[in-house]
């Protein structure tokens, strides 16, 4: 991978982490279209850390709000009662055991099925496939929501029902953001409040696959067929600009507008692989990935 075409995919993973399009079915795509081949889902995991860095910087007030209300309900200052301490008195404490409960899905599914995220969930005709189905099914969510559910209206069940459309993100072309918006949506979230507690809930997500992927995967970076240590850290970095620019954007564009445009985009995207695979500009299973 040359420098410059690892600043066009930590552009892509920028542009594409927080809408509803799946970055990993693009970084996939535009990687072997430019000729970098499948960086990996390892590059992807790491790449996804600088576009979590611009999400805690544009929510740092709500996130140290939240840790300072959850470290206030666990040591017992709004109370020593069991629910005191789940955060019955403080919506911040409670926001982040949610955002804990939520990540539980991901996290135990993310490890089972490591080996298909690697390897067999980046096959061009799953991502295809992928990317027109949700794109279905975030446009049916989109239409049929009730959008009135603030996101203070949250609850345990709503919680997890949220972490398991964010696991489906494991599979390329669903996208983490498209999984929980939909989901919001057909729980009856707004759609901001869907958006917001996206970002939120991808923090610890995020962040630790990447972090894992960064520390299991070192050695084997500027090997032969992998991405070298210095692209990949220009991609986080190209990647963590560019998203923080997308997260101002998006949230006010959810605010005002549905999600139409990004069905659409989704599904003559889908078009546009299979007619190149069909045309052999691309290969289903990409010639070289970074070890797992």
């Amino acid at each position: 991978m040359s420098m410059w075409e690892a600043i066009v995919l930590g552009f892509v993973q920028g542009l594409t982490e927080f809408l509803p399009v799946s970055s990993s079915a693009h970084l996939r795509i535009v990687g072997e279209l430019i000729g970098a081949s499948d960086p990996g889902a390892a590059f992807t995991a790491i790449t996804q850390i600088g576009t979590e860095a611009a999400v805690l910087l544009y929510f740092r007030r709500d996130i140290v709000n939240i840790c300072r209300a959850w470290w206030r309900a666990l040591s017992g200052q709004q109370g020593t009662d069991r629910a005191a301490r789940l955060g019955q008195h403080d919506p911040d404490a409670r926001m982040a055991w949610y955002i804990a409960l939520g990540s539980i899905p991901i996290v135990v599914l993310g490890l089972l099925f490591q080996e298909s995220i690697e390897n067999t969930f980046r096959n061009l005709y799953l991502i295809a496939g992928t990317l027109a189905g949700f794109a279905l099914v975030l446009g049916w969510a989109d239409r049929r929501g009730a959008k009135t559910r603030p996101l203070t209206a949250l609850t345990p069940r709503h919680a997890i029902a949220f972490g398991f459309a964010q696991a489906l993100a494991l599979v390329p072309g669903v996208s983490r953001s498209g999984g929980t918006i939909t989901a919001g949506l057909l729980m009856g979230y707004t759609r901001e409040a869907a958006a917001r507690y996206s970002f939120l809930l991808a923090i610890p997500a995020v962040l630790g696959s990447g972090l894992y992927q960064l520390f299991t995967n070192l050695g084997e970076f500027g090997t032969a067929g992998t991405p070298g240590v210095a692209q990949t850290v220009v991609a986080t970095v190209v990647a963590f600009g560019v998203g923080y620019v997308v997260i101002i954007g998006f949230l006010k564009i959810v605010s005002t507008y549905s999600y139409k445009p990004f069905v659409v985009y989704r599904i003559v995207l889908a078009a546009v692989v299979l007619v190149l695979l069909a045309a052999g500009v691309l290969s289903a299973v990409a010639p070289t990935s970074l070890p797992g």
